[in-house]
């Protein structure tokens, strides 16, 4: 009696194991630290996709550009080499050109307006635009509106950033808008900010406070503009091949788990921007809060005319007057 208990509890826990090596192991990764907006974003995807799934699909997670910066990781999904990639929209598109309209400087009043046009028709139609180059775009999430430091002087209107040869991402709306107030564009991947600030190879760079903040970017930069010149998306990729290979349900728990994703990350940029201030100041930076946005967005006048004739005015007021 006891020799057969026996079997058929070999039996069971052989059964389990089998079961177990049915998982699927999926990796995504970020640029930035754990501790961080885009952390907390892909934490949560991860947590809820094997919830969701009943824990039949594991998601890996991977910070600090361990996979490869942005661009990379995003040419890894669209390849199949990787599985998932969450990105700021900063190299997005060179791989889907129509996303370009969003990083235009000055174009979202606030947050609640940059969400409510991702969330809305304009932002789920760019979503399918990714459909035809490899990737299925899960959701929008957030990076936050940029902003600028740099290590030799307080900006405080856009004359302050001339001749500042600042890192920009490797996108052509921000380094053509950044040549418009004179700055030296130097664009470079994420992961060689640090270095490249600490050895003064730039000046500085721009990046929204949840960025600035994890990156500890305050150790080598003594001043910050609150310029808010940028509102930068985040946005959830996944090689379209993958998606396609799952279930009905098993496609629906992914979507739903990268809403759930963007949920919790959009509360951390929320929090992060209500502190920021006052812990990069007790950092030692030098913060300037109060801009005159006018003479920024002024300044932009004839870059802003060339971004009208690329993308059509028509558009980029359907963008600016949503309500």
């Amino acid at each position: 009696m006891k020799l057969s208990q026996l079997l058929v509890s070999l039996t069971l826990a052989l059964g389990f194991v089998g079961g177990a090596n049915a998982q699927t192991v999926m990796k995504i990764s970020i640029s930035t630290a754990q501790n961080s907006h885009q952390g907390v974003a892909i934490d949560v995807f991860a947590k809820e996709v094997e919830k969701r799934t009943g824990g039949r699909y594991k998601v890996q997670t991977f910070y600090n550009g361990a996979l490869g910066g942005e661009r990379e990781s995003i040419e890894a999904v669209q390849l199949g080499t990787q599985e998932l990639a969450f990105s700021s929209s900063g190299p997005i598109p060179n791989f889907v050109p129509d996303t370009k309209i969003l990083d235009i400087p000055f174009l979202f009043r606030d947050k609640a307006h940059a969400r409510a046009v991702l969330d809305g028709g304009i932002g789920q139609d760019l979503l399918g635009k990714f459909d035809s180059k490899g990737f299925k775009a899960l959701a929008w999430a957030e990076n936050g509106f940029r902003h600028m430091t740099n290590s030799k002087r307080a900006v405080n209107t856009p004359e302050d950033l001339k001749g500042l040869k600042i890192r920009t991402m490797e996108n052509p709306v921000h380094i053509a808008a950044y040549k418009g107030f004179g700055i030296i564009t130097t664009p470079m991947a994420f992961p060689e900010v640090f270095t490249a600030l600490q050895q003064g190879t730039v000046d500085g760079q721009e990046n929204p406070l949840p960025v600035i903040m994890s990156a500890k970017f305050d150790q080598v930069q003594k001043h910050l503009s609150l310029t808010g010149h940028v509102y930068s998306p985040c946005i959830y990729l996944m090689n379209k091949v993958s998606f396609e290979g799952l279930s009905a349900a098993d496609k629906q728990a992914f979507l739903d788990a990268a809403k759930e994703g963007t949920k919790a990350n959009r509360e951390r940029v929320d929090a992060d921007d209500a502190k920021g201030v006052a812990e990069l100041r007790a950092k030692g930076m030098n913060v300037v809060e109060n801009l005159d946005k006018a003479k920024f967005v002024a300044a932009l006048a004839p870059v802003n005319a060339e971004f009208e004739k690329q993308f059509g005015k028509v558009n980029i007021d359907k963008i600016r007057n949503f309500k």
